[in-house]
């Protein structure tokens, strides 16, 4: 714990002077993927891939894809109300997005498949959630072409929509392992 937690306090040092988010580096990737522990360790590194250009939906039912928040690291989750694993990450990605969104890193929760608009909203208000957008892909469009065949799984964006990294099933968002693996990404690559 004292390992994360100094590789935290290094990452977040280093990420307080750095520039605008840049795409991800070699260096940076390998500096994330040695900080995973605990529930990280199912988050897997890759060589960049770029994300689908499909269309989801945001909550007025308006058309959006990946590429709108280019300039930004992303955590991109994908999830559905009757999915029992994903209800209970809901609330760690909410502190995720607490703890370090902003402008260089954002969460962006997807609800795929058959999801009704007004229980994903009652859902949030019941868990006390209302910093996470209440988007959708009701036809599973970007879920397919992002190669996602089991909910959840959460995709790890470079700032320029590029897959870097994968986690299957659920995880403990709020964690000091995922925060450090984050900051090391949006820090160092950054």
């Amino acid at each position: 714990m004292l390992n994360i937690r100094a590789a935290l306090y290094l990452a977040l040092l280093v990420g307080a002077n750095a520039a605008p988010a840049q795409p991800a580096d070699p260096a940076a990737l390998a500096a994330a993927e040695a900080l995973r522990a605990e529930d990280m360790l199912k988050l897997v590194f890759a060589d960049p891939v770029p994300a689908a250009p499909t269309a989801f939906l945001d909550e007025t039912g308006a058309e959006m894809v990946l590429a709108d928040f280019a300039g930004r690291w992303v955590v991109l989750n994908f999830w559905a109300t009757w999915c029992a694993p994903c209800r209970a990450e809901m609330e760690t990605l909410s502190a995720l997005q607490a703890r370090l969104g902003g402008e260089a890193l954002q969460v962006v929760t997807i609800a795929t498949g058959r999801n009704d608009p007004m229980e994903m909203k009652a859902f949030m208000q019941e868990i006390g959630v209302d910093n996470l957008p209440l988007y959708t892909d009701p036809r599973q469009a970007l879920a397919r072409d992002m190669g996602v065949m089991g909910l959840p799984v959460t995709v790890i964006l470079d700032p320029d929509g590029q897959e870097v990294a994968r986690l299957m099933g659920d995880a403990d968002w709020a964690s000091d392992s995922a925060a450090a693996v984050l900051t090391a990404l949006v820090g160092v690559g950054g």
